[in-house]
């Protein structure tokens, strides 16, 4: 038996959550070890050529605002930018990049080999070396053993993974790569609740086999909105995308051979993710529908493959050959890569604590598509969060927790381990209740001081930070510390009501007919003010109003969070709580009564029952 010298953290798996992990861990200084099946699959995007989105763009920013790096490396890939919602509020506005898949991953293996206090070790895990109860490294095929303080699993869909085409199955953790059983069978030793997932991929095209000219054309935005704030602009010439529809034709043969597709063929028995579903779905769900739209994404600037987005499928492939060339452009396509689904197992997240940590194992974090999330910005999102406090952990200090009125990590977070899940988690705005404050834009002024108070933020980043926030500063004091008439208001072309109120051009901003170009004219100091600046200001501006009312929202939520719940809180001895909300709060175990207030079913009366029972304790112990 080989012995690897001791480690501060131990990442298993190169993907996102992976990649994302190891990265914050050594960013704190900790000595970590990021082991994998093959270094060159080292953040390989293993489904879409994208990133970000609606709710995912902001996940990224969040990333990068404590110095992550999914940002930086999607803004150095992006072979298309656009900004997703852009005639609505900034509130709901989302970055999101085509990225060009083999420089994608060759510049996050780049960043993964420059980063100091991290090794890269090739191998399959297959055990945990256990110290007492607690985990302290991991044992590879090989019985190499790589000791570590802390562990975390971002095993992603490898666990006892099956995919899927038609009535064809086979394990594998995704096309081309085995699947972890052995490991899956170690968990299976620590008594979790497990459950079943499945996601899905479409056929891969030929680009040089389609009718490009039959197609609508969709450019990406002139100018790009980045994911980081560190970068200066896309390096890689921008393309275009393409457009087409499904149609009746591809729904018949779709409908006439749903019987021999692995869902509804009754070959999988995990649930798949609503809000991405396959094309089978949609032809079942939407049966009203005659067409769905489909996104022809090119992977790559020298790549002639193409992702059909919108066409993900388990149909056998000569199905998939039919109904794909029944679409318009694709009549003569061919099919690189048929498209598949894939079932895994996952971990309820009910049992994590807040910084990712099992509460039954401790040492080991879980993080990604593990803990029943999709999507490469969920699994990096939270492997930042595990990586930081698996750092935290292996050097004797107090976990960090994010908190759903700071971020959107925070938010993700404690949905997963309040609620669990029942289907594959995807962010979305409308999961946030304070996003008017938590924007794509201000993801560094709520976030890089944390970065910076936990030690993961880098010096390059800080002296930026610095230096904007005095920018801020200085545009935020010309925008405040005059006021004008309405006369004075009025003779700069500003259409207001002439009601003797004096305000600020800030106050002025907040009128949704009133754009940073109008006021200018009040000052000519304002219209020296750098453009970014500027536009900060008009959108703090917009939402100042609502974001006070939210203010209150939070000072509440922070009330509730005062009261914390004991680790050994007793929930049979509270009288007069219902046997259902007990069991329910037995296993997710909330860490204060705010928590306990999102545990779905919870009513006020048991909360004020709750509540009773912890100034009881209280007393008795005072």
């Amino acid at each position: 038996m080989f012995h690897v010298k001791q480690f501060d953290v131990v990442v298993v798996g190169g993907g996102h959550a992976g990649c994302e992990a190891a990265h914050a861990a050594a960013r704190t200084g900790a000595n970590t070890a990021l082991i994998t099946m093959k270094t060159s699959d080292i953040g390989i995007l293993s489904c879409n050529p994208a990133i970000g989105g609606l709710g995912k763009g902001h996940l990224v920013r969040e990333i990068d605002a404590m110095d992550g790096v999914m940002g930086r490396v999607a803004d150095a890939s992006g072979i298309q930018f656009r900004l997703l919602n852009r005639r609505k509020g900034p509130a709901v506005q989302g970055p999101r990049a085509q990225s060009d898949r083999k420089v994608y991953q060759s510049e996050m293996l780049s960043l993964t080999r420059s980063q100091a206090n991290l090794t890269t070790i090739e191998g399959e895990v297959v055990d945990f070396v256990m110290a007492e109860n607690a985990v302290s490294g991991v044992m590879l095929a090989d019985d190499t053993v790589v000791h570590g303080r802390a562990v975390v699993l971002t095993s992603g869909t490898f666990l006892r993974g099956r995919i899927h085409i038609g009535d064809v199955s086979y394990s594998g953790g995704r096309m081309g790569d085995k699947e972890s059983s052995l490991l899956a069978q170690r968990i299976d030793a620590f008594n979790l609740p497990l459950g079943r997932l499945k996601t899905g991929t479409p056929p891969r095209l030929d680009g040089k086999t389609i009718d490009w000219d039959r197609l609508e054309r969709q450019d990406g935005d002139e100018t790009p909105t980045l994911f980081s704030f560190l970068s200066n602009g896309a390096p890689l010439r921008q393309v275009a995308c393409g457009i087409t529809h499904t149609n009746a034709q591809t729904h018949d043969i779709i409908r006439k051979n749903l019987d021999r597709s692995a869902m509804y063929g009754g070959h999988i028995d995990g649930t798949g993710p609503r809000y991405c579903p396959s094309i089978e779905d949609k032809i079942v769900r939407f049966a009203d529908k005659d067409s769905h739209q489909i996104f022809l994404e090119p992977e790559g600037l020298d790549d002639d493959t193409v992702y059909p987005n919108g066409v993900s499928t388990s149909l056998p492939e000569d199905v998939q050959i039919d109904y794909i060339r029944s679409i318009v452009g694709l009549e003569d396509v061919k099919i690189l890569q048929p498209g598949y689904a894939i079932e895994y197992d996952y971990v309820d997240p009910c049992v994590l604590d807040a910084d990712l940590s099992l509460r039954s194992v401790p040492g080991l974090f879980l993080a990604g598509q593990i803990n029943g999330t999709t999507g490469y910005e969920e699994a990096a999102a939270q492997g930042l969060v595990a990586g930081l406090n698996a750092a935290r952990t292996a050097s004797g200090k107090a976990p960090i927790y994010f908190k759903r009125d700071q971020s959107y990590i925070g938010v993700m977070i404690d949905d997963l381990t309040t609620r669990g899940v029942t289907e594959p988690y995807r962010m979305f705005t409308s999961r946030a209740e304070f996003r008017l404050s938590l924007r794509a834009d201000n993801a560094d002024q709520r976030l890089t001081p944390l970065g910076l108070e936990v030690g993961c933020v880098g010096a390059e980043r800080e002296k930026a930070f610095d230096d904007k926030m005095e920018r801020l500063e200085t545009g935020r004091s010309l925008m405040t510390s005059h006021s004008y008439t309405p006369k004075e208001v009025a003779a700069v072309g500003i259409k207001i009501n002439q009601d003797g109120t004096k305000r600020t051009p800030f106050q002025l901003l907040a009128f949704p007919d009133v754009s940073l170009e109008d006021v200018v004219g009040l000052h000519e100091d304002l219209g020296a003010l750098p453009k970014d600046v500027g536009e900060q200001l008009a959108r703090e501006a917009l939402y100042a109003n609502y974001i006070e009312r939210q203010r209150k929202d939070v000072e509440r939520l922070r009330k509730d969070e005062s009261y914390a719940i004991p680790a050994d809180f007793t929930y049979d001895e509270v009288s007069g709580l219902s046997a259902e909300l007990t069991a329910k709060l037995e296993r997710v175990r909330p860490s204060d009564l705010a928590q306990a207030g999102r545990i779905d079913g919870m009513t006020p009366a048991a909360l004020a029952l709750l509540l009773g029972r912890i100034r009881y304790l209280e007393k008795k112990t005072a």
